[in-house]
Formats: C-alpha cells, sequence, structure tokens
C-alpha cells in the first residue's frame, strides 16, 4: 500500500471514529467466508459498519476520536462495528451472532466516548434499541390521552346504556 493510499484510508477511518457513537473492537481467527458474509450481512441490515482494520493505520485514525479510548485493543487480528445513531444496535448483533462461535471474541468498546469492557457490552446487547425505546415512549405518551378520552366519554356511553335498558324494558 503506498502512502497516498495509507493517507487517504487514515482519513477515512478518522472521519468514521468522528461520527462514531458505539465502536466495538472484535478479534477474530479462523472464521471461513460463509460465517464473515452472514456477520457483514446482519450488520449491514442493522445499520452498522463493519471493517477488519490494519492496526497501525486504525490506531493512528483513532488519535482525537471518540475511540482513541479503545485503540491499545487494535492488536492481532481485529475487525470493528462501528454504529453512527443507535448506541445498542452493534452490541446486540454481535453479541447474538457469537454466543454459538468460539472464533470472535469482544475485546472492549467505546460509548459515546467511554471504554466499556466485554461485561458492559453483554450489558448493553441485553438493552433495548432505539426503536423500541421509542415505541415505550409513545406508549408512555399515549396512555394518559386514552385514559382522558375513556373518562370524558364515560358518562356519555353510561347515560346510552341506561337509555337502551330503559327501551328494551319497555312492552312492544
Amino acid at each position: 500500500m503506498i502512502k497516498s493510499e495509507k493517507e487517504e484510508l487514515i482519513k477515512e477511518l478518522n472521519e468514521k471514529f468522528s461520527r462514531a457513537q458505539t465502536a466495538i473492537v472484535a478479534e477474530f481467527s479462523k472464521l471461513n467466508v460463509e460465517t464473515v458474509t452472514k456477520l457483514r450481512k446482519k450488520f449491514r441490515d442493522g445499520k452498522v459498519d463493519y471493517k477488519v482494520l490494519k492496526n497501525t493505520l486504525a490506531k493512528r485514525a483513532a488519535k482525537g476520536t471518540p475511540v482513541e479510548v479503545i485503540s491499545q485493543d487494535f492488536v492481532g487480528p481485529v475487525a470493528i462495528a462501528i454504529s453512527y445513531d443507535d448506541v445498542v444496535a452493534p452490541a446486540k448483533i454481535l453479541v447474538d451472532f457469537i454466543k454459538d462461535l468460539e472464533t470472535i471474541k469482544v475485546r472492549s468498546a467505546s460509548v459515546q466516548g467511554r471504554r466499556v469492557d466485554v461485561e458492559g457490552v453483554k450489558a448493553l446487547a441485553k438493552m433495548p434499541g432505539l426503536p423500541e425505546l421509542r415505541a415505550q415512549l409513545l406508549g408512555m405518551l399515549n396512555q394518559p390521552a386514552g385514559k382522558l378520552v375513556r373518562t370524558i366519554a364515560a358518562p356519555g356511553s353510561q347515560l346510552a346504556r341506561v337509555l337502551q335498558a330503559n327501551v328494551d324494558k319497555q312492552p312492544k
């Protein structure tokens, strides 16, 4: 790789690392093409970038970014999963995918600029994702409005039931 290509790669990685909400460093060994393809597809579906790193270039690119806190883990064969929006998505995908594999191991993660260990990544994977949190929030916001509507409508519906019962009692 020539120097200009390296500089371009460093610049591209630095831009990605700067925007990263979550970045998870995973160590991999002896992965076949089929497994890597499945993993990459899951990451693409979850809107997560997955990249195998050139360690020295990645360390240079990480300087001054939120990913710098985990740059010491860029040793040996490693890859990084980066999410720009959903903090939980890469952890969920990776932890779910590797539970049956021994060839991929999570080393550490950077979550909004803070270093998180393997146990922290597993705990992050158990948290609800952004879509689930939005749905829960929407449900919580709609609950009082629904109660208000039911409360306001209750006297009218009770009156209607009383009148209907009265009509049903009358002889024809």
